[in-house]
C-alpha cells in the first residue's frame, strides 16, 4: 500500500461562501475518523474566500475510495451542488 495525497478544491459560487464553508467545515470530523485517514485539513484562500482547499493524506488508494463512497460524503455532494461554481481533485504520489 502506498500513502496518496489529494488536494481538494471547491469554489463558491458568489453569495454561496458561508453555505459552502459550514458543509465543508462538517465533513471535517467524520472524515478524520475514517478508516486510513492520515490527514485531512480544510483551508480558504486568503486572496480569493470564495475558494476552500482540502489537503489530505490517505493510507491507500482503497481508503480514499472508501471515503468518496462514505455516507458523508454522498450527503455532502448532494447538499453542495448548487452552492459550487467549481472544483477539483487532484490525486498525487509522493516523489520527494
Amino acid at each position: 500500500m502506498a500513502e496518496i495525497a489529494v488536494v481538494a478544491i471547491s469554489v463558491a459560487k458568489p453569495g454561496d461562501e458561508e453555505k459552502l464553508r459550514a458543509a465543508v467545515e462538517g465533513i471535517v470530523g467524520p472524515s478524520r475518523k475514517e478508516a486510513g485517514a492520515l490527514q485531512y485539513d480544510l483551508h480558504r484562500d486568503l486572496r480569493e474566500p470564495r475558494r476552500f482547499v482540502f489537503v489530505e493524506r490517505w493510507e491507500s488508494e482503497e481508503a480514499l475510495a472508501a471515503h468518496a463512497k462514505s455516507e458523508h460524503i454522498a450527503a455532502y455532494r448532494e447538499a453542495i451542488a448548487d452552492w459550487v461554481e467549481h472544483s477539483e481533485i487532484r490525486v498525487l504520489s509522493k516523489i520527494a
